[in-house]
């Protein structure tokens, strides 16, 4: 069975082909970083516009690039939700259209749950059950995962998101769009000088709270003279910060599921020191851990067609209705 994917939740464009058997064939990805990089963040009309003009050509491609005609292709999965409704909506009309025209079957994937299921792509994937941690610009979530489809939440962020809370404090220091790696990179610079507050972590329980942390930081930063080193140890205590509280919660949800296995994605999985704080803990737990590779820690359609063939081998479907969902509970998806 091959697969194409459709992944247009916010702001970029990917389409990828998946073989049930063979694996990832072929994959492309459109960024519009430049496009949004002058207004410091994503303009949802601009994103929906780029997703229009990009994604035809960027199928047409990825088929080429695959060798495969629309006649080989037995279904279509598309990014549903969670995202920016107008570029969901790109994204889903096309797909019903092409899986309508070619006469084949179509599914609505669950953004996070792509995220989830990434490291599958990988030549040495994670076996079930374990504990995933999703950390991404929207979400950050701890979820014990049973199956595909079988979720349950242990933890999620009260407030903003990590990767929302790297970019706001980006933002702070001056840096551009897009600011999470670009805090990383002047955190490699810094000095071990501020000690900032682990949110949430001096009680019991999984969930996340980043605004408190934020607001630290702007004081900080405040009480300083803002020169290029105030602002590098500054970015450095932050990350350090965040990454020392997702490696306790982590800790905790594989201590009170007994599971030893965790799965860390999301477009925040590519921060080297949460991956290194991450990787000694679980080796100090004799856990193992796993993530996906670079590229498919961002938004990718790889995720999509892998999670989509997952669900179109069960013999699940979708009528013809445009699916689009800004806002989609992870508990609500069935399980295969």
């Amino acid at each position: 069975m091959y697969v194409l994917g459709i992944e247009s939740s916010c702001d970029e464009t990917a389409v990828a082909v998946y073989h049930a058997t063979k694996g990832l064939i072929a994959h492309t990805l459109y960024s519009q970083i430049h496009t949004h990089s002058e207004y410091g963040g994503v303009v949802p009309e601009l994103a929906s516009r780029d997703h229009i003009r990009k994604l035809v050509p960027l199928i047409k491609s990825v088929l080429a690039d695959a060798d495969l005609q629309p006649n080989h292709i037995d279904g279509i999965a598309y990014t549903a939700g969670p995202g920016l409704m107008g570029a969901l909506l790109v994204g889903a009309a096309t797909a019903r259209s092409l899986a309508w025209t070619w006469q084949i079957p179509a599914i609505a994937v669950h953004h996070m749950e792509g995220h989830l299921l990434a490291p599958m792509l990988e030549h040495r994937p994670p076996a079930f059950p374990f504990v995933a941690l999703l950390i991404s610009g929207g979400h950050t979530m701890l979820i014990e995962v049973r199956a595909i489809g079988k979720y349950h939440l242990l933890g999620e962020s009260l407030d903003d998101a990590a990767g929302e809370a790297f970019d706001k404090t980006a933002k702070m220091l001056g840096l551009d769009y897009p600011g999470g790696p670009k805090l990383a990179e002047l955190a490699s610079r810094g000095q071990d000088r501020f000690k900032f507050p682990r949110p949430m972590t001096d009680r019991p329980g999984l969930e996340f709270s980043f605004s408190g942390l934020k607001t630290f930081t702007l004081n900080a930063l405040h009480a300083t003279e803002q020169t290029a080193q105030d602002k590098a140890d500054i970015a450095f205590a932050f990350q350090r910060a965040v990454a020392e509280t997702l490696n306790i919660k982590c800790k905790r949800a594989l201590q009170q599921t007994q599971l030893k296995t965790l799965v860390v994605a999301g477009g925040v999985s590519a921060n080297q020191e949460i991956r290194r704080q991450l990787q000694q803990m679980t080796s100090k737990e004799g856990a193992e851990i796993y993530f996906p590779r670079p590229e498919f820690c961002t938004d990718n359609g790889a995720m999509i067609a892998y999670a989509g063939c997952q669900r179109l081998l069960a013999g699940q479907t979708q009528n013809l209705e445009i699916f689009a969902r800004p806002r989609w509970p992870m508990n609500q998806l069935p399980s295969l």
